[in-house]
């Protein structure tokens, strides 16, 4: 009888442990998931990786406070094709998609960890940078009386820029009290400032501080590296100016004065001299009509 109580127990503790596994969902259901209107955090894993059972372990101890917390639903993929797009290292990723916008957890297999990092970044931190808002925001040239920042120059054309999206998240959530974390398109709305700064390409990094700018040339697109960065590591690089504002003036003739610089001197000259000599002409024909005007006017009277 004693034996008997003793499998249903076991028996009971293992249903409870099967119930507590966490949901799996193919790339289909996460993304019907993902476009909806919820909270989600999704656990990427794949088959034979011992860190990835750490985390699906981890992640099911907390999921009931994670789906209450965040207001979340708690799910896994298995050897998704998506993870690259919010994970570059790939599995195991955490991620959380706050209405579609998402963070990736960087840090220990830690629940106390895990839970701090999404609570405290239930809102993006990334801030939103244009032509329009730079400087006023920033005040790049007057020496960041409004801290400093950390910009990353993307666009759309940019593959691996797209997969950076919940990096940055990540890299804005661990930093945003202590400088500030943004996001600018150097194609499109913020393409006049990412050529004063010399942002050549995409995707870009820049950290200014107290009127100077330091590039991020590394290639290790990992929070962690950037966070390293924008802490200490800018110290290590070197330093440049921030450029002025250009003035209207110098907006305008820019692009004709590297016009000229180029090969096209030689025809830009004949162009100009062809068009001097066309307004001479036709000043002429004109200082010609009207000085024979008053002529006519005379002999009509008489």
């Amino acid at each position: 009888m004693l034996h008997l109580i003793s499998l249903v127990v076991i028996a009971l503790s293992l249903g409870c442990a099967a119930g507590q596994d966490l949901r799996r969902v193919d790339d289909t259901e996460l993304i019907q998931l993902l476009t909806g209107s919820s909270n989600v955090v999704v656990l990427f894993n794949k088959n034979n990786c011992q860190r990835c059972v750490e985390y699906e372990n981890m992640v099911t101890k907390i999921r009931a406070q994670l789906e209450e917390t965040l207001s979340a639903i708690v799910v896994q993929s298995v050897d998704s094709n998506l993870v690259s797009i919010y994970d570059p290292s790939k599995e195991p990723a955490l991620v959380f998609f706050r209405r579609g916008i998402p963070i990736l957890y960087h840090g220990e297999i830690n629940d106390d960890e895990i839970l701090d990092f999404f609570n405290d970044n239930l809102e993006p931190a990334v801030k939103e940078l244009s032509d329009d808002n730079f400087e006023h925001l920033t005040q790049a040239s007057s020496g960041a009386t409004t801290g400093d920042w950390f910009i990353f120059f993307s666009s759309a054309e940019c593959t691996v820029c797209q997969r950076l999206y919940a990096v940055w998240e990540s890299v804005g959530g661990k930093l945003k009290r202590k400088l500030n974390i943004a996001r600018m398109n150097s194609l499109e709305s913020g393409i006049s400032t990412a050529k004063r700064l010399g942002v050549l390409e995409s995707p870009a990094f820049i950290f200014l501080r107290q009127g100077k700018m330091y590039k991020y040339s590394a290639k290790q697109y990992s929070p962690e590296a950037f966070v390293q960065f924008a802490e200490k590591g800018y110290t290590q690089s070197h330093p440049q100016p921030v450029p002025a504002i250009p003035s209207a003036v110098n907006e305008f003739l820019g692009p004709l004065q590297s016009y000229i610089a180029a090969e096209n001197i030689t025809s830009l000259a004949t162009l100009g001299i062809f068009a001097l000599v066309v307004l001479f002409f036709v000043g002429k024909k004109v200082a010609k009509i009207f000085g024979s005007e008053p002529a006519k006017t005379k002999n009509k009277s008489k």
